[in-house]
């Protein structure tokens, strides 16, 4: 009995652990030169359709519509601490960047901080021209405690690359994320199509590549293991 218990217990937790865990998604495509836009990216479109698929009723900002440093994400709004809106319509601006959607996109060209008018539990975002210096991007997200995320993305590589990053947390709501430069000196990056999402918005479970387990499911799970342990010590007491 006391073997059993002890397996239900470490079941218990193992699940927790998962529950808790922030889910990532990453894809990266590389440029051939800062003066050719790429015209696929499909290693992050990917990305970004796996984290699309873990969510439900998102809302995306283009930039498209967006005036001075407020991007709108229906009801939430979130201002950002740096940068500027720019505009291609084709090709690139010379230096390797360019929009993912439309004509515009946010350029900065140090660290920048969104903050949002309401806690949010997912972010994804597109990234041009990131890498072909020799930083990487961190995301710091502030929940009270601040949590960090590196972005693997390749360095010192041909300008024009185009990535995705996106991610989810069933534990934790973040009202405001950093973005930083690994690298020494300064570089100006592209972004744009950042996606937002709040904790009803985040839906793992219709992805079965990705399910996580709801605490209710667990406490189910852990009793009936119980349950189970307490008919066979009760069959071994008759016998």
């Amino acid at each position: 009995m006391k073997k059993f218990f002890l397996a239900t217990l470490v079941l218990l937790c193992s699940c927790t652990t998962l529950y808790a865990e922030v889910i990532t998604f990453f894809g990266e495509d590389l440029g051939i030169g800062e003066g050719t836009a790429l015209t696929s990216w499909d290693n992050a479109s990917a990305a970004q359709t796996d984290f699309y698929s873990n969510l439900t009723g998102i809302t995306t900002e283009d930039f498209e519509d967006m005036t001075g440093s407020e991007a709108t994400f229906g009801s939430i709004t979130a201002t950002l601490s740096n940068g500027e809106l720019k505009t291609v319509t084709s090709g690139t601006n010379g230096y390797g960047r360019y929009p993912i959607s439309g004509d515009n996109y946010w350029e900065v060209s140090e660290s920048f901080t969104l903050t949002f008018s309401e806690a949010i539990s997912a972010f994804g975002f597109y990234g041009v021209d990131i890498g072909d210096f020799n930083g990487q991007v961190v995301l710091s997200m502030e929940s009270g405690t601040t949590v960090t995320l590196n972005i693997e993305n390749s360095t010192n590589v041909s300008g024009g690359g185009v990535l995705y990053f996106g991610f989810y947390d069933l534990e934790n709501t973040y009202t405001s994320i950093s973005f930083t430069n690994t690298a020494a000196g300064t570089d100006a990056f592209a972004f744009d199509d950042f996606t937002i999402g709040t904790i009803e918005n985040v839906d793992p479970i219709g992805n079965p590549n990705n399910a996580v387990p709801e605490p209710a499911t667990i406490l189910l799970l852990g009793f009936g293991l119980i349950g189970i342990a307490g008919v066979s010590r009760h069959k071994q007491t008759i016998n």
